[in-house]
């Protein structure tokens, strides 16, 4: 296998008119499905969207990103118990997975089918683009999608035909990230060593200048990803989370 298509792999927000047809939904999803599960319990479900009105009332949803309705797919990955409980309900079994450590369980499960499944659309030749808008805005959402108790969005791929392929974004270096055996924290050297190459690229700089800060950073924490707005959104998905079945533990 070619280790360079790892490498060369790109999110992509442009997609032709060409159709993603049910048939390949239901092969990705099939070889996607061979991902590691927790017990092999596959506590994930996929909500498919096609029709563009639906596509129309999800957009909002994902604060109107052009890749919504510009797509073939909308796919939205949901940490799904509901099928679980309902197979030991009717198994004489008595399910215990209405907490925090069984939601996570699902979370972990829905992301690792998520990414599998990305991984065979690229390799297949599709485009695909993560929507880490899913978990803000996730009960508008269920209940567009008429998501069951048990069942919470994680996230959402868009998918299509390619066209138009973007530039590489950049990534830090492997060693930025690998600690041997132990955590190692970083000094404020390492740390500026480590993104230097991020803050020097010119998408960066120009990310600075439109929005008028004087570092990239800045850009992170003032602009894109507000500590306000990561609170309000906190606050919302908390209780969704928890309306939906798995309440967080008590503090003791």
């Amino acid at each position: 296998m070619d280790m360079k298509f790892f490498e060369d792999r790109r999110t992509v927000r442009q997609y032709t008119d060409e159709p993603v047809t049910d048939a390949e939904i239901e092969r990705m999803v099939r070889l996607a499905s061979h991902a590691p599960t927790t017990g092999n319990m596959q506590l994930y479900s996929v909500i498919v969207t096609r029709d563009e009105d639906m596509k129309r009332q999800l957009a909002p949803m994902h604060f109107n990103q052009p890749t919504v309705e510009g797509c073939s797919v909308v796919l939205t990955f949901c940490a799904d118990f509901n099928r679980f409980v309902r197979w030991c309900e009717v198994s004489d079994a008595a399910p215990g997975y209405s907490n925090f450590q069984s939601f996570m369980t699902a979370v972990i499960d829905t992301v690792i089918f998520t990414q599998q499944f990305c991984t065979i659309a690229e390799m297949s030749g599709y485009g695909c683009c993560y929507l880490g808008t899913t978990t803000y805005n996730a009960p508008q959402i269920a209940e567009l999608l008429r998501l069951p108790r048990m069942v919470v969005p994680v996230t959402t791929l868009t998918l299509g035909h390619v066209a138009a392929r973007p530039d590489d974004c950049g990534r830090l270096p492997a060693s930025a990230v690998i600690h041997s055996e132990r955590y190692q924290d970083y000094t404020p050297e390492a740390i500026r060593e480590i993104y230097a190459e991020k803050e020097s690229r010119d998408d960066s700089h120009r990310f600075v200048a439109e929005n008028g800060k004087q570092t990239l950073a800045q850009v992170f924490t003032d602009v894109r990803y507000k500590r306000e707005d990561n609170e309000h959104f906190s606050r919302i998905y908390r209780y969704f989370i928890e309306t939906a079945g798995f309440p967080f533990p008590d503090k003791k």
